[in-house]
């Protein structure tokens, strides 16, 4: 077995272990008015208190400095991958553009995708608004220093390996879990892998509407 596969196998357990550990507290919190267990079929996983995230500030597809912890005013749901990804990537753009399309209007609206870049190398502001484009106009990404993005991904529990950017066409491992991001800039929780489009149309709505 190679290093790589080695770290790949060592970061699915710890993201793993950090679900499955949230999952328990969830299971044995105190009630907040929303079904748990319907939330837990669908993927969403609520941490039972929410988690500030690092002050720290990336760059968005149109070039403009964007403060991490100042994602406030709607949810946002964080998907930590790359324009260049072969596989999940895509695929987890073009589930998300359909859950939207599959959410009433004022759900819809209360709700932001960003793709935070694991791939600042190649990931540019330019590329960023080009790719996404392709899926959703609205989605935003962030790109910015391989630093500052690590310190955001294992600040919400969501690390990646860093790719070895001498190598040609390389590709970058990390999680296809998202992250919930409530209206006051706090890291709510998790989504997932792989999303299932029907049962979050079920469940988003009612966990939007609050604050």
């Amino acid at each position: 077995m190679s290093r790589t596969q080695k770290t790949v196998i060592v970061l699915a357990a710890f993201v793993a272990l950090v679900l499955g550990l949230t999952v328990n507290k969830v299971l044995n919190s105190k009630g907040d008015g929303t079904d748990k267990v319907a939330l837990l079929d669908a993927g969403i996983v609520l941490l039972p208190q929410s988690r500030s995230l690092p002050a720290l500030s990336l760059t968005n597809q149109d070039g403009q400095a964007v403060a991490v912890d100042g994602l406030k005013d709607k949810w946002s749901l964080l998907f930590f991958g790359y324009t260049f990804c072969p596989d999940i990537c895509p695929a987890t753009l073009a589930q998300l553009r359909q859950l939207l399309g599959m959410l009433p209007d004022e759900a819809k609206h209360r709700l932001r995708v960003v793709l935070v870049t694991v791939d600042p190398h190649r990931d540019s502001p330019e590329q960023l608004k080009k790719y996404l484009g392709f899926f959703d106009p609205a989605f935003q990404g962030l790109t910015g220093a391989q630093a500052d993005i690590q310190k955001l991904a294992n600040g919400v529990s969501i690390p990646f390996i860093p790719a070895d950017t001498s190598q040609e066409n390389y590709t970058v491992d990390h999680s296809g879990n998202l992250v919930i991001i409530g209206p006051d800039g706090t890291q709510r929780g998790f989504i997932r892998a792989p999303l299932n489009n029907d049962k979050l149309a079920a469940q988003l709505p009612s966990l939007l509407v609050l604050q």
